[in-house]
């Protein structure tokens, strides 16, 4: 038995070494996709558990306010203060900046940062400052350059030392001086009268379920109800679910690239087997004992699986430091070459296990196999019958009929592996095709404005009513509609509220916009928190109590303090009986402009105070999944073309009887070429045929399961380029793959071979 796997091994070595790559190609890719799934799903919580993470983030916006008072309270654990200053560095963006208080704490006590590059910033020195990853790429920066503050009186130079990964900088991009900085530039940072602002971040012993007891106890120690006070546990949950999201993404494509890998190479390790055991025949004869054949025929497709596989695993681990992806890459406190050995164990145990099976399998002895009557085509019998050309016959017999003799050469895996392959591809590309409109259309997400202005804060106008009605006399802007913003509170649950706009279409997932003052319309997300559906009756309270029915689930403008999935609309009337008073914390102007109108240039025309609208945090992910899908569908047609090669090389091997006995009685080496360039033809047919309209239908649910999730309005998405290729593609893959066994036929000998025989 050993000296016929020896022999059969040096017989079939380059389709074993071919087999053994397509198996690392594809054990690879599935293991560096689910090791980068899991470590990016895990990334805040392994942040979190090295770094002190805050818990509550107080905003009294006051100058002189007593932090000392703050710390002294029950449950506190440690308070770091931050300044709000004018000072500015030259070049920078104001948001992210975050100037330690003299004496503070952060990134020591709170938040203590983990250094991914560079050194931590040493805190005696006024010169030195350190960056997240976010913020240097955003702005263009590395470690050792310099920076420059810049303020009335100097210009003070500050080296980035170092680059740092904590969980409050997981939310905003975040370059952050030191103490030694705002002890020496006091007076710049706090100004002349010393009345600078100091916010600050507090870590609390109970964690977030000891946050209403601290709201209590602040609110009588100021006496105020009206500070904001936001809980960080939340708001990193939230990063958190994004990680989560891209990771079930991720893991979704590992899977599917998994099942399509094992279906393509299922196919190539079964043929392999079984023409080895279709060898075996005389040796059984001759005494061999069956379970010694089955031995030979998988022994050699096992090894190659086997040797595959470990060589997939060392290119996962080689891989590991591109992932995690996404958002998750900036929370990641270990970046770079990692092994996840229960992944690298699993997906490698499932592809030895999967295609060794499906090699004995296909070696299987079966008696009642061997005589079987072969199946004929329907397809090839009606091309008989239509009258086509010998070579046109034989072609779609080779690619639909198992053949006849002691060795047929079965059909269907290599059919499946078609479909499959055709299939994958366009369900990743209808799959991207979904992505990539979402990314584009912000009303995907219920952003129907390109412009919005904040006119009024904290119940006082800030833009005068003159200004708003000149930005609507302006051509380019088709509507001009105020919104009214405050903060209800439904059962325990805060939720920013918005008055309906006029002439500003909104985007409902269910249900409609309310109308009357006793309705009104959740986000998804508030819906989803507050267990409330459309038709449910609510009790909401602000200055004044009121039951409202619950009319749709309607996305709201994305705003300094809630996603575009996170508050509730009512209606004008709705919104003064719940703030009789008049109320409000902003007043917002919505500007939808007319198609063709570049926001940019009518933002400068009309002037400051008219913004793009705030991105909502989804497209970020969806940015970071988007190019995830034509990875998969490159991964899927690669593994499709060189499975299908390598079915077309085993199957002229096993079919060389056949084209010699057809050659013998005058089929010229142009017929036998082109009976093979049919073979490939016909393949390609019955993959597009089937493959293109499953792939599409795929691609679809699955986009669907995304909008859910997200969430975001459903479209369902069409990829014409990747459909319009479809046939010339696949006909020209199939064409390339045909040219090696069409020469082989056509250059033949069919008296070697049926003496051989």
């Amino acid at each position: 038995m050993w000296t016929w796997i020896r022999l059969d091994a040096r017989r079939r070595l380059r389709p074993l070494v071919a087999l053994a790559l397509l198996v690392a190609v594809g054990s690879a890719a599935v293991t560096a996709a689910a090791a980068g799934a899991r470590r990016g799903a895990s990334a805040v919580d392994r942040l979190s558990a090295v770094t002190l993470p805050a818990t509550v983030l107080v905003q009294p916006n006051q100058p002189g306010f007593d932090w000392d008072a703050v710390r002294r309270l029950p449950g506190v654990v440690a308070v770091a203060t931050y300044l709000i200053s004018d000072i500015r560095f030259e070049g920078l963006p104001e948001p992210g900046i975050q100037y330690v208080a003299p004496g503070g704490d952060l990134l020591h006590t709170v938040e203590r940062a983990v250094v991914v590059a560079g050194r931590a910033a040493d805190e005696d020195r006024a010169d030195e400052a350190v960056a997240t990853t976010d913020f240097l790429t955003a702005n263009g920066l590395r470690v050792g350059d310099v920076v420059v503050a810049g303020s009335a009186r100097a210009r003070h130079p500050v080296t980035i030392v170092g680059v740092v990964r904590y969980p409050f900088a997981v939310m905003v991009p975040a370059f952050t001086t030191t103490r030694a900085f705002a002890e020496r530039h006091r007076a710049d940072l706090e100004g002349t009268t010393g009345d600078a602002i100091h916010n600050a971040i507090v870590r609390l012993s109970g964690g977030p379920a000891s946050i209403p007891e601290f709201q209590r106890a602040f609110a009588a120690l100021t006496g105020r109800n009206d500070i904001e006070i936001r809980d960080l546990t939340r708001l990193l949950g939230k990063v958190d679910q994004a990680n989560e999201f891209e990771a079930v993404i991720l893991a979704a494509l590992a899977l599917a690239a998994l099942v399509t890998a094992l279906a393509l190479l299922g196919q190539a390790v079964a043929r392999q087997a079984a023409g080895s055991a279709g060898d075996l025949r005389v040796l059984r004869t001759l005494g061999m004992r069956p379970r010694q054949a089955l031995a030979a025929a998988v022994c050699g497709p096992a090894a190659s699986v086997g040797a595959g596989a470990l060589l997939g695993a060392g290119l996962a681990v080689a891989a590991s430091p591109l992932f995690p992806i996404g958002s998750a890459a900036s929370a990641e406190p270990a970046p770079g070459v990692y092994a996840d050995l229960p992944v690298l164990a699993g997906v490698a145990g499932v592809v030895v296990a999967v295609l060794t099976v499906t090699a004995a399998l296909a070696a299987w002895p079966s008696p009642g196999r061997e005589a079987a009557v072969t199946r004929r085509s329907a397809v090839a019998a009606a091309a008989h019958r239509m009258g086509l050309p010998v070579p046109a016959v034989m072609g779609v017999r080779l690619a639909l009929e198992p053949g006849t003799g002691r060795r047929p050469a079965s059909v269907r895996p290599v059919l499946a592996g078609v479909v499959a392959g055709t299939a994958g591809v366009l369900a990743a590309l209808t799959f991207q095709a979904g992505a990539a409109d979402a990314v584009v259309a912000p009303s995907r997400f219920g952003q129907t404005f390109q412009l919005w202005a904040m006119t009024g804060f904290d119940g006082d106008e800030v833009i005068p009513a003159g200004s708003v009605r000149a930005w609507a006399a302006d051509p380019a802007v088709a509507s001009a509609t105020e919104t009214t913003v405050g903060v209800v509170t439904v059962g325990s649950t805060p939720v920013t509220v918005f008055t309906r706009p006029g002439s500003l279409p909104l985007v409902a997932i269910e249900g409609r916009p309310p109308s009357g003052p006793g309705e009104i319309a959740l986000a998804p997300d508030s819906a989803h928190t507050i267990g409330a559906g459309v038709g449910d009756t609510l009790t909401v309270k602000a200055y004044a109590t009121a039951d409202l029915t619950v009319t749709g689930i309607v996305f709201v403008p994305e705003n300094p303090h809630n996603g575009y999935a996170d508050g509730a609309w009512l209606s004008g009337d709705g919104y003064a009986r719940l703030f009789p008073n008049g109320y409000f914390k902003f007043r917002e102007t919505l500007l939808a402009l007319r198609p063709g109108a570049d926001p940019a240039e009518v933002s400068a025309r009309l002037g400051a105070g008219t913004l793009p609208p705030m991105e909502p945090g989804a497209l970020d992910r969806l940015r970071n999944v988007q190019a995830l899908p034509p990875v998969l569908a490159g991964f899927l047609g690669l593994l499709a073309v060189g499975a299908v090669g390598h079915a077309l090389g085993t199957a002229a091997r096993r079919r060389r009887h056949t084209v010699a006995v057809l050659r013998a009685i005058g089929m010229t080496p142009r017929q036998g070429a082109a009976m093979v360039f049919t073979q490939v033809g016909t393949l390609a047919a019955v993959g597009l045929l089937v493959g293109v309209p499953l792939g599409v239908a795929a691609g679809r649910a699955a986009w669907r399961a995304v909008a859910g999730l997200t969430p975001l309005l459903y479209v369902p998405p069409l990829a014409p380029l990747a459909l319009g290729l479809a046939v010339p593609v696949a006909l020209l893959a199939g064409g390339v793959l045909a040219v090696g066994p069409a020469r082989r036929v056509a250059r033949s000998r069919p008296g070697d071979v049926l003496r051989g025989e």
